[in-house]
């Protein structure tokens, strides 16, 4: 599968253009999706130039090295008017709606096969009963949850 992961608000926090501290368990999961299922990981992010390098760099002195960086794959060439839309089967990033799940949570996702929001109830309490609930309170309360989850 192809995970098109934003930088910043995602792997660190927003502290653009400088690079903000890391994000508890970004880099571990996204290692731990590359190294256990081969995702191929592609940097998807609004930096260019030698800030995008800077976070190129952050990544690889962690361990973590992308497939790809704001590209489809490593040789492919921009042209002015190209679109820089990624091709990905899944794109993480904090601007999603109702923003980023905690990366335990994301980790879970992943791994379960799913990329959509009706799936989420694998993540709930089950000592709960399950009730037909709007899927933005099911994901607060997924969310809740995901704090007594460890990775």
């Amino acid at each position: 599968m192809t995970i098109a992961v934003d930088f910043d608000g995602t792997i660190v926090e927003h502290a653009y253009p400088k690079i903000g501290k890391p994000i508890p368990f970004a880099l571990e999961v996204l290692k731990r999706l590359q190294r256990e299922d081969h995702h191929k990981l592609i940097l998807w992010t609004m930096r260019e130039g030698k800030l995008l390098q800077e976070a190129i760099d952050y990544c690889e002195k962690n361990g973590l090295k992308f497939y790809a960086c704001n590209k489809n794959y490593p040789d492919e060439e921009w042209k002015e008017d190209d679109s820089r839309k990624i091709g990905a089967d899944i794109y993480i990033d904090d601007r999603n709606i109702g923003g980023l799940p905690d990366w335990g949570i994301i980790y879970k996702i992943i791994k379960s096969g799913s990329n959509t929001i009706q799936d989420l109830d694998f993540l709930m309490d089950d000592s709960r009963p399950k009730t037909k609930k709007n899927w933005l309170i099911r994901l607060g309360e997924a969310l809740d949850n995901s704090q007594r989850y460890q990775y």
